[in-house]
This record gives C-alpha cells, structure tokens and sequence, in this order.
C-alpha cells in the first residue's frame, strides 16, 4: 500500500533526564520525551517553551552590523538618497516593506525596487543599478538578495554608490566585498549565533540594531515590525527554532489582530479572519496570495499592500492578488500536467535520479512551485527550466538527502548563475547546456544518493495507545508550537487499528475519510490528498496509522481527530 519507510525517533533516553524536565518545566511525561528525541535537553527546554524575548539575540554580534549602521546613519545625516531593493517572494516582499517603513520613520529619503521576475530575474542587476543611479540613489539596501552580486556591487562602488547586502541566502567563496557592509549569518566569519533567520529576518535585525543606536525603544520597534517579520519567516519555510521560534510566536498573536489594513485585508480574502492562526494556515492559505504578485506579474502591488493606509486600495489590492492567484493555480496546473507528459515520454526517466526539464515559454513565477510538486510526487530532486532565446532560468527543489546547492557547485561550470540554499535553488544556463547539465547533475547524484535515499520516509515521534487520544493531549502538545520546518507537529504512530469504513470525500474525491475502530473505541481520521486509498482499504483491514493528533470543532462541539500521514496494511 505505501513505500514510505517509517522511522521511530525513539532514541535511548534516559528517564532520569525525563522526569527532570518534567518536573522543572511542569510538563507531561510525553512531551518531554519528545523534545529530548528533537536534541532538545534539560537546560535549553526552558527558552524552547518560554520563547521569550530575552532570549533575542543582539544584532550587534551579526557581523558587519557597525558598518551597516554607521553607513545608513551616516546617509541619513547627509540627506542622500536610499533604495531598498529586495526581492519578489513573500519573503522577499516583507522585508522591504519592513525596511522601507522604518528607514521613512526615521527620517531617511528612502524608496524600493524589486525585479521584475520575467524581465530581470532574481537578485541584483546592472541594469537596475544604472536606473537607480539616474534616480540619483546614492546608498543601495538589499534585503534577501545580494550575497552572489560580485560583479554588481563593484559596478556600484565604481559609479559611487555604495550597497549594504543584508542576505540569508548560502555563501560561495568568494563575497561581494566591494559592498559597504555584508550582513548574512552563513558567513564562514560571522559569529551570530543563529544562522537560519529568513532574509526577512536579517532585515528585523538590521532595523533593531538602527534603533538600539538611536536610544529608541526596542521592544516598541520588535512589536510594530514582527508582524511582517512573521509572514516572510513562515512564507520562506526556515526551521521555526530559535529566533525564528520567538519572531513566530510573537507574530502570530499580533497576526491575530492586525494594525496593518493590507494585512487584514488579504487575512480576510483568503478567509483568515476570526480564525485561531498559526504557521500551517499563514503558510497556505496566505502567503501564496502575497507571493502571486511577484510570480505573474509586479511584487511591488503586495508591498503597496503591506504599506498602505488607505482600506479601500487594501481591499482593491487583496481583491486582485485573490484573482492573480487563481491564475497562477492554472498556469501551475498546465505546467504540471505538460512535466507529467515529458517524464511519461522519457524512456530513461525512471533510471534519472534528478528530474531536468526544459521547456520554452515556462512562466519563471510558476516552476518552482511545479518542481516542488515533483519532487513530493516521484521523491527525486526536481529542477524546472524556462526557456528564452537561447537562455534558461530555473528553480529546483530537493530531497533531504541532497543538498541541491552542493550539487549546483559540482556543475558550475554550465552555469551562468546560480544561488540558494540545500533544499531550493535557482539557476541561469545557456539551454545549449542544458544536456550536459543533466548528465553531469545525475552523475553526481549517482555518487551521493543511495536506493534508501530514494524513499521517502516518515520520521514517527513516538507510538500511542487509543487513551491517549484525547482533546486534553492535543491540547497539551500545543505547547510545542509554532511548528514548522525543523520543529515539525509532532507524529505519532497507532498499531493494529481496525478500519470501520473509508470513503473519498471533497472536490474529485480527493481525500480519505477513514473510520477506525481500536478496543471498541472509534476514532476518525482525515488524510488529505489520500483519497487513493478508499479503493484498497475495506471494513474489517487492519492498519496501523501514523498521524498528526487534531481537534475537530464544530458547532460548538470538539472532538478528536487524527490527521493520517501514511497508512501500512497488517
């Protein structure tokens, strides 16, 4: 029924160790377990529950920090002109609206630029350079992007303006050392403690710092800035551990009740309003509102957004990012199914461990959320390229076990660019090397990726019994939240259940409701995108589940209900 490989983390703990933390922290036997199996121990158990603000790091320790203030002040004093450039992703997005805010608050002669995706690509260019050199733009801001612009910041530094690259992206050898001031915490010669901020996240930094010199009040700063800070953060899928923990936690609850009017405004197009948020819902029901204006057409429409005062031009705008993301689930759906088409139509496709297409005409906005969707549906590392007069730009996502940065190092040399971190990455090539890219990335890939590497898996916290299936413990693991990458919603596995019935419910049936029935007691269950299964699964099978523990609320009424991430047949 499955080839997902099931592994337990239950790793030999020690019961002193979780009777300790228990006892300190005042929490359940289990959840203590599960946090020592996720690497969390007795002593940083305390900061991972509280998510306190003290436990914020000084953005003074990010390296080039000094510069970077000393820069930006010193632009303030002399009344030059600031470009906030930042990029088209929501995370992207977040920033400059961040960034651009504050440098105005404070008396900055400040304005943003972001590529056009279709036109310019990802990151900084020469050709932006120049336009915000007629602007007459003497200091150039970027916010997650930059680390690769060698060849742009030495371009500036000739034509007398000078860049601060505030970046989270990884670094290659060699930095853009031209720039005034290089703030990335995957530097080699950074010593921030925490290296997984989003470029979001590097920006908050950047501003904290500019209000520490200031004497302002920081906390007032951290509180009007984090909403934005949480959308980017949650948007760009960093491991919610932490800073990022404390930036989420704090996000959320102002998310709750947003200040912003364009935030409120799109929260209630996408349906958001009123409900209890966390990450899951921002994360799918949000930020692909924010982020359709970067893919099919202006991401500077979602800034405006982010920035405005006006509730009507909210509305007109959330409106309009509503429908651009309509578009873009159909243009997504036709590049999928022509991707599907290519790999059926590759007789060697089965034999490639790295999925490479090509196609002209591919919208760039669109691919790398396709190639995503491959790489869950055949679990192979996935890169998608648009085609252009002879040149293609293209998106890949991976596998955990390899790191698709790495891999693009290794086939540099048939690349005219490329950056981004293990799990996602972008790339520019030449299509007549399109070939030899794909050959050369499968032989790397052939050295690296073992048959086991190949199936995915599910990582399973611990097993519980049916009495354990309670609202009061769904309730009590919240005390794990926010989850997300790297702090995953704990899985739990559940043995030798008995299935009552199974039925394919929601739009094309695409889902499964599965009735189980454990020591006469009856649970339900809900496994999304599994509708497959109530084909092969009849009343009487026994199963055993691996799932998500979840409260079910309705009318008023709430009951337990689990959330299937994989079924095995007994």
């Amino acid at each position: 029924m499955t080839e997902k490989n099931w592994s337990f983390k239950n790793k030999a703990l020690n019961e002193n160790d979780i009777n300790d933390m228990s006892q300190r922290y005042n929490i359940p036997r289990v959840v203590s377990a599960i946090l020592l199996n996720r690497g969390v121990d007795v002593d940083t158990a305390g900061a991972f529950l509280k998510k306190s603000m003290a436990d914020i790091v000084n953005p003074m320790l990010m390296k080039d920090m000094d510069k970077a203030v000393e820069r930006i002040e010193k632009a303030i004093a002399g009344k030059e002109k600031i470009a906030v450039y930042g990029d088209y992703d929501v995370d992207g997005i977040t920033a400059t609206a961040l960034m651009y805010e504050f440098l105005s608050d404070i008396g900055a002669d400040a304005e943003y630029y972001i590529p056009d995706r279709k036109g310019e690509g990802y990151g900084i260019n020469i050709m932006a350079v120049n336009t915000l050199l007629k602007r007459g733009i003497r200091l150039m801001i970027t916010v997650d992007c930059g680390i690769t612009a060698i060849g742009e910041a030495e371009f500036a530094k000739l034509q007398h303006m000078d860049m601060i690259i505030t970046d989270h992206h990884t670094c290659k050898d060699r930095l853009p050392t031209a720039a005034a001031a290089i703030l990335n915490p995957k530097r080699d010669d950074c010593e921030y403690p925490f290296d997984s901020l989003a470029g979001v996240g590097v920006a908050f930094k950047l501003i904290l710092a500019l209000a520490m010199k200031r004497g302002m009040r920081t906390r007032e700063v951290f509180d009007k800035y984090v909403d934005l800070a949480t959308l980017g953060t949650i948007a760009d899928v960093v491991p919610l551990l932490g800073e990022n923990r404390i930036i989420v936690d704090k996000g959320l609850c102002a998310l709750q009740n947003p200040k912003r009017v364009g935030i409120e405004a799109i929260m209630d197009v996408a349906g958001m309003n009123g409900k209890t948020l966390n990450a899951s819902n921002i994360a799918f029901a949000v930020a692909p509102r924010l982020n359709a204006a970067g893919r099919l057409g202006s991401a500077t429409t979602a800034v405006e957004l982010l920035l405005t005062k006006d509730t009507e031009r909210a509305r007109e705008i959330a409106l309009s990012l509503d429908e651009e993301n309509k578009e873009r689930q159909l243009t997504e759906k036709r590049i999928f199914d022509e991707a599907l088409h290519m790999i059926a139509a590759d007789a060697n496709s089965a034999k490639k461990k790295v999925i490479v297409l090509a196609n002209e005409g591919w919208h760039q906005g669109v691919i790398g959320i396709v190639a995503s969707r491959l790489c869950d549906k055949y679990y192979k590392p996935c890169i998608l390229i648009s085609c252009s007069n002879g040149v293609g730009k293209g998106s890949g996502r991976s596998i955990k076990a390899f790191n698709l940065f790495d891999a693009l190092t290794k086939c540099e040399k048939y690349l005219t660019d490329f950056g981004g971190h293990a799990v996602a990455a972008g790339l520019n090539i030449n299509t007549s090397d399109i070939d030899a890219f794909t050959k050369e990335i499968n032989r790397y890939a052939d050295e690296i990726l073992t048959a086991d590497d190949m199936v995915p898996s599910v990582e399973i916290d611990c097993p519980l019994t049916e009495r354990s299936l309670t609202i009061a413990n769904a309730k009590m693991f919240s005390k794990l939240e926010p989850f997300g990458m790297g702090n995953e919603k704990p899985v739990f596995a559940l043995a030798n259940a008995r299935v009552a019935a199974a039925d394919a419910v929601g739009m094309d049936n695409k889902h499964l409701r599965l009735r189980i029935i454990k020591n006469n007691q009856t649970i339900n269950c809900i496994g999304f995108s599994m509708g497959q299964y109530a084909d092969t699964l009849f009343a009487g099978d026994f199963v055993n589940i691996a799932f998500q523990l979840d409260i079910n609320s309705y009318r008023g009424t709430e009951t337990v209900q689990l959330i299937l991430k994989d079924i095995k047949r007994r």
